[in-house]
C-alpha cells in the first residue's frame, strides 16, 4: 500500500531529516514569515492543526509566534513525530500540543480547529479523488470560515522549462551537486512517490474539498503555496 510504503521511508529518515534538509532553511524562512501574517487573524487562543508534522518545523515557528495557541499534531511515523514531541519539549510548548501519531481521518470528526497547514503532504497520494478526501478530511475538522495553508510539489505537464526546473530541484536538494546518476536516480524516485500535479489541477482539488477562495501565495523552486478559507 502506497501510504504504508511512504510512512516506512520516513522511518527510516526520521533520525537524519532535520540535518539532510537544513540547507533548505532559508526556502522554509521565506514561507514561514508568509504564514505568520497570513494567519495573524486567527483568535488569540486559537486551535491548530499541523497534518503530516514531521519533526515539527511549522509548528516550532507558531508556538514562538503565537504562544497561546494549541495544536493538534497529526503524522503517521512514530519515529517522526517522537522526534517532534522532543522539539516541543526542549522548546517548552508541549503542554500546548496534542500528539497524534496516524492520519488526519483518525481524529475526532467536529469542527475545533481555527487553521491548520499541510506542508509537502498531499503530494503523496496518488489518486485524485483520495487527494480531494484528505482536503475534505481537513475542511471537516475546521471551523466555519477556517484557515488553511498548504504546499505541495507542482509542474507544468509537458514542458521542457519544467524538465529543467526538477533538474535544478534535485540539485538543490542534493546540495548543490548531483551526477547524471544521481540525476536520474531521484527522477525515478519522484516517479514512483510523488504525485506532482500541474498548479491548476491542485489548485481545483483543493477548492472542490470544500474551500474557497484558493489563492496562491508562495512559490520557490517546485514548491506551491495556498492560502484558502473552509466554505460554509
Amino acid at each position: 500500500m502506497q501510504r504504508e510504503r511512504i510512512r516506512n521511508l520516513f522511518e527510516q529518515q526520521a533520525a537524519n531529516y532535520d540535518t539532510q534538509w537544513q540547507r533548505l532553511a532559508p526556502l522554509n524562512d521565506a514561507l514561514h514569515l508568509l504564514m505568520q501574517s497570513l494567519l495573524a487573524g486567527l483568535p488569540q487562543e486559537a486551535n491548530f492543526l499541523c497534518v503530516g508534522a514531521g519533526t515539527g518545523a511549522e509548528l516550532r515557528f507558531l508556538a514562538r509566534q503565537f504562544p497561546d495557541w494549541r495544536f493538534s499534531v497529526v503524522e503517521p511515523a512514530e519515529s517522526m513525530i517522537e522526534i517532534c514531541r522532543q522539539h516541543a519539549n526542549a522548546e517548552g510548548f508541549a503542554s500546548r500540543c496534542e500528539f497524534h501519531q496516524g492520519y488526519v481521518e483518525s481524529l475526532p470528526d467536529k469542527e475545533r480547529f481555527h487553521g491548520a497547514s499541510a506542508f509537502l503532504v498531499s503530494q503523496f497520494i496518488f489518486e485524485r479523488t483520495e487527494r480531494a478526501d484528505f482536503f475534505a478530511d481537513i475542511a471537516r475538522r475546521l471551523r466555519p470560515a477556517g484557515k488553511l495553508v498548504s504546499t505541495d510539489l507542482c509542474a507544468e505537464e509537458h514542458s521542457t522549462a519544467q524538465a529543467q526546473l526538477l533538474d535544478l530541484w534535485i540539485r538543490v536538494m542534493r546540495g548543490g551537486e548531483a551526477s547524471i546518476e544521481d540525476v536520474q536516480r531521484m527522477r525515478e524516485v519522484y516517479d514512483r512517490d510523488v504525485a506532482v500535479l500541474t498548479p491548476q489541477v491542485l489548485q481545483a482539488i483543493i477548492q472542490s474539498a470544500g474551500f474557497e477562495p484558493v489563492v496562491p501565495f508562495y512559490q520557490v523552486g517546485m514548491i506551491r503555496g495556498w492560502f484558502s478559507t473552509r466554505t460554509g
